[in-house]
């Protein structure tokens, strides 16, 4: 059967009743993503080449041991000009031919593959074994044509097969699955190099080999490559579930034990359903398509609730694993494109539509009911990859118009002098000083190809199969010079009825005899996404019966709530950064019934702590809009539990800052006739930041921006709190107070340093940054829930929570008898710890990788300064000034 079939339906144009968009308009917002991609592409080669990746806020490159650690999202970093190897075919198709040359002897000139580093054997396949093949593949072809690339002798293929071989040494094992990490110098080693001693891996890091691996055999000639990916994908079939032919997200690479038994088709293990189809298509091996209908049908069976995709575990599919979905999946629905299976796809797609509609950005998850559940959003493209295959698949101008929103976004959300920033939090609009070289390498390439005309576009994309990296490897390698891979070992129970399975692709002509077909499968979904937000369900009180001091009235200064404390066995013991750690013990109780009011108070403190991380106020934004920033930075900012709500203002509070005198703020404003109609700047610590507030509301302020004393705090690294009273009323605050780790007060700082006047906007959320603010209305309120494991507390169990009052203190031994059950951070002045947000960070989940261990140790780096901070950023103002005029 011709490989080809399977791609025909992806270009069955079908007549759809919306309003078709000009060729005139499709041309300009094509253009508009090549000078998108400019920006990016530039600002990364001005600023941070060689380096990994660009810093887009500080406008430097991100060089692995210089900057603090992130954990596992730096194994993607080794020090081998990441970007511009992930970028090498998208110079091609973008048409950019001369920077594509460029690009190749500087990869040539400049690139080593031997340093002494550990990396993620996953992402620098995808990554940088695949950049290499894709560069290839165009370098080649480029050859062919006969005008460019004369000189090329196949250098990046010799490159190529360098990488693979410094990659082999991670698939000595029993299993024939990859160890997590490889040393690209020494291979794997042992405890010395960080690798060699893990026993676990993700589906997806084990089952994301075979297109890469079976292109690089097959354009050298070497069959190890791809004997080694086919044999872990056998490894992993072969450990599948029987029964309900699903996977679990986690494996031991050893025993090929399932270490986590849930099963979705998002972070964790996406990649790995996706390689098996693709690789039917690249390789023409049945036994792939095989395996994936198999996984597909069970997929839709349990996963499957449209338009959700929900986990569940693989022994009990038809029990629900969470709650929640995270943004990887939003790449099925092209992956359903190309099975064939549309209606689903245009189902699930539209779903995801209108939650980005809804906050701008798909969040890195959200709840069932469409609420935030992580905030975060580094710029994924497989939302993008989706709607453009849907857009080839249907024809429907709908899609057309969803890449314009997608557009639109990183135009008014992300776009910053520097390039484009990953954000922090889509509520607030805040920014994370990260732009990964998938953005380059995917984005780009789907919204240059679903607004692109057929002679825009330099060669033939149907003579190429896309990577989960969206690497460019021909299907002309099916036919590649290979020797034949030893033959599967398949049992009885895999034996297949071919009628089981369609081995061609429907014609969407057929598919939608209706044209407003796809418009009456989105209707439905579009409301439930508008119309499901519920208000969080009331507090609920714990245990039977009141305890005599309740948790939420608790406050660490007052001595009668010590003194109760006392009686109930619990003590607190003084940390040095400020907090205070809440310790029972039933024994030193003064009665049994004081013991059990103890145990009781501890439970609710904890059920309180977890309910105000679901109902806590979420994070403001502070955007700097005076001249040269004009709104392109916000910075994530804590709210206070008194003073103004940011979120009830339409307009914000907008004003000049000014540092106070004294910068504490704990004494009468000595510079009251400089803070009068300002935005006075503090430093935390000495008092209470209700007494901050007092004292510049006093002098005339409009607003306050309390800055940490903590030096390196970040809110990269910590959760961020709510600002609590002193234990009196606080209706006599009036103004806004928002608080500021170290780094961003930093960056607040230095732009006051270089230019005596800066502008600010305290809000609840980032504003436009045209030059009319414009306010979205918005129908619920959404919440950042962050999973925590509360263990049962028994009356002969020691209980622990940590808080913090306002001065630090020394850290007082705990008995070696007690284990801890919880911790609650707060402020070093919150008195009312059980508002605190729970010491627990959300999760950094990488491109198709769940897994996620503890940073590397942090390694000091000077910030940089503001003079090269703003260097090039008067360069772009004409930029924006035109963005602006545009309504971008």
């Amino acid at each position: 059967m011709p490989l080809v079939l399977l791609l025909l339906m992806l270009f069955g144009a079908l007549c759809s009743p919306g309003q078709a968009m000009s060729r005139e308009e499709k041309q300009r917002l094509k253009n508009q993503v090549v000078e998108m991609f400019d920006h990016a592409y530039q600002n990364y080669m001005d600023h941070a080449y060689p380096a990994d990746e660009l810093m887009p806020l500080t406008c430097r490159g991100r060089v692995r041991g210089l900057e603090p650690s992130r954990g596992d999202i730096d194994d993607a970093l080794g020090k081998f000009s990441l970007t511009l190897i992930d970028t090498l075919d998208t110079l091609v198709l973008l048409n950019k031919t001369t920077e594509f040359e460029d690009a190749v002897r500087r990869v040539l000139s400049d690139v080593r593959l031997d340093n002494d580093i550990v990396v993620s054997v996953f992402e620098t396949n995808i990554r940088v074994l695949g950049g290499l093949l894709g560069g290839h593949s165009m370098a080649v072809m480029l050859k062919e044509g006969g005008q460019h690339m004369q000189w090329y002798q196949d250098e990046l293929l010799h490159m190529a097969k360098d990488l693979g071989l410094r990659l082999l040494p991670a698939f000595n094992t029993s299993s024939g699955l990859p160890y997590p990490r490889v040393n690209l110098k020494h291979g794997v080693r042992g405890p010395e190099t960080r690798t060699g001693t893990e026993t676990d891996t993700c589906t997806a890091c084990a089952g994301t080999i075979i297109l890469e691996f079976a292109a690089l055999s097959r354009f050298t000639g070497d069959p190890v490559f791809e004997a080694h990916a086919r044999r872990a994908l056998d490894f992993l079939w072969e450990k599948r579930q029987r029964n309900s032919n699903l996977v679990g997200t986690t494996i031991n690479i050893h025993s090929g034990e399932w270490v986590r038994r849930d099963s979705g088709v998002g972070a964790g293990i996406d990649s790995y359903y996706e390689y098996l189809l693709k690789a039917y298509v690249l390789l023409g091996d049945d036994l792939f398509l095989e395996r994936f209908n198999i996984h597909y049908a069970s997929i839709m069976k349990y996963i499957s609730q449209p338009p959700l995709l929900l986990d569940v575990h693989i022994h009990k599919p038809l029990l629900p694993a969470r709650t929640w979905m995270d943004s990887l999946l939003a790449f099925f629905p092209g992956l359903q494109v190309l099975k064939g299976d549309i209606r689903p796809a245009i189902e699930t797609h539209e779903m995801l539509y209108q939650v980005t509609k809804k906050h701008n950005f798909l969040p890195e998850a959200f709840t069932t009911d469409f609420r935030v559940h992580w905030a975060q959003h580094p710029l994924r493209p497989e939302f993008a990859e989706s709607t453009y295959f849907l857009y080839k698949a249907t024809g429907d101008p709908y899609y057309l118009e969803a890449g314009r929103t997608i557009m639109d976004n990183l135009n008014r959300f992300a776009r910053v002098p520097c390039g484009f920033a990953a954000m922090k939090d889509v509520r607030t609009g805040s920014h994370e000083d990260r732009m990964d070289s998938f953005f380059l390498a995917e984005m780009f390439k789907y919204l240059f190809l679903l607004f692109a005309e057929l002679d825009d576009i330099p060669f033939d994309v149907e003579d190429y199969v896309f990577t989960t990296e969206a690497h460019l490897l021909p299907l002309s390698l099916s036919m590649a010079p290979h020797s034949s891979p030893a033959p599967s070992n398949r049992t009885s129970d895999e034996e297949l009825d071919d009628s089981n399975f369609d081995w061609t692709c429907p014609n969407t002509h057929l598919l939608f005899p209706d044209p407003a077909f796809p418009r009456i499968l989105r209707e439905p979904i579009r409301s439930a996404v508008d119309k499901s937000c519920p208000r969080p369900a009331p507090y609920r009180e714990p245990g039977m019966g009141r305890p005599p001091l309740r948790a939420q009235d608790f406050m660490a200064n007052n001595p009668e709530h010590l003194e109760l404390l006392r009686r109930m066995g619990v003590s607190l013991i003084h940390l040095k950064d400020g907090r205070v750690q809440l310790v029972q013990h039933a024994t030193q109780a003064v009665s049994a019934v004081a013991a059990e009011d103890g145990v009781r108070f501890m439970q609710e403190m904890m059920e309180l702590s977890s309910q105000q991380q679901k109902e806590q106020l979420p994070p403001r934004a502070i955007q700097i809009v005076s001249h040269p920033f004009f709104g392109r930075v916000v910075l994530t900012a804590g709210p206070a539990q008194f003073g103004t709500d940011l979120s009830k203002s339409s307009t914000g509070v907008r004003g000049f800052v000014t540092v106070a005198e004294p910068y504490s703020g704990c004494s009468e404003i000595v510079n009251a006739e400089y803070i009068q109609g300002h935005i006075a700047l503090l430093q935390r610590g000495q008092c209470m930041f209700a007494e901050k507030a007092r004292h510049i509301q006093k002098a005339g302020a409009i607003g306050g921006i309390v800055v940490d004393d903590n030096e390196g705090s970040s809110s990269d690294t910590a959760p961020l709190f709510q600002m609590a009273g002193d234990g009196r009323s606080t209706d006599d605050i009036t103004l806004p107070l928002l608080f500021l780790f170290h780094k961003e007060g930093n960056i607040l700082l230095e732009a006051l340093k270089e230019y005596r006047e800066v502008e600010v906007l305290l809000s609840d959320k980032a504003r436009d940054r045209g030059a009319d603010v414009q306010e979205r209305e918005e129908d619920c309120l959404t919440e950042a829930t962050t999973p925590t494991s509360h263990e049962p507390i028994g009356q002969s169990q020691m209980s622990t929570v940590e808080l913090d009052e306002s001065a630090p203190e020394e850290v007082s031994p705990v008995d070696e008898d007690t284990s801890p059950a919880e911790e609650v951070s707060a402020p070093k002045e919150e008195v009312k710890p059980a508002e605190a947000e729970p010491a627990v960070a959300q999760p950094q989940e990488d491109r198709d990788s769940e897994k996620v261990e503890k940073p590397e140790e942090d390694t000091d780096s000077s910030s940089q300064s503001v003079d090269e901070l703003l260097a090039d950023w008067r360069e772009d103002l004409e930029a924006f000034k035109q963005m602006e005029k545009d309504e971008l």
